[in-house]
């Protein structure tokens, strides 16, 4: 099993920024990408955030050139630094992480943009 712990997650003005970690821990085996996904109330989850193990990243197009994904290959971790936060960006954060043997998924932390 693969286990995934989140942090940096919080209550932020608009325009603000924070900063999302990830790290992952168990029996990861080769990783095949890593990636941040979030659910708000009412919607269903949508990818944010993607960044495969040969270093490419992907973005949602409302995250674009605000948001930016990268990981730390020997720690295991994924960051998520956002900024310019609106509070449409306001929502539950999982980290999923993808190898040959499945997907697994953090708990979930909420960013929650508000004055």
């Amino acid at each position: 099993q693969v286990q995934l712990v989140e942090s940096g997650g919080g209550l932020v003005q608009p325009g603000g920024s924070l900063r999302l970690s990830c790290a992952a821990s168990g029996n990861i085996f080769s990783i095949a990408s890593m990636g941040w996904y979030r659910q708000a109330p009412g919607n269903q989850r949508e990818l944010v955030a993607r960044i495969t193990s040969s270093g490419s990243t992907t973005y949602a197009d409302s995250v674009k050139g605000r948001f930016t994904i990268s990981r730390n290959n020997a720690r295991n971790t994924v960051y998520l630094q956002m900024n310019s936060l609106k509070r449409e960006d306001s929502a539950v954060y999982y980290c999923k992480l993808v190898n040959f043997n499945g997907d697994y998924w953090g708990q979930g932390t909420q960013v929650t943009v508000s004055s």
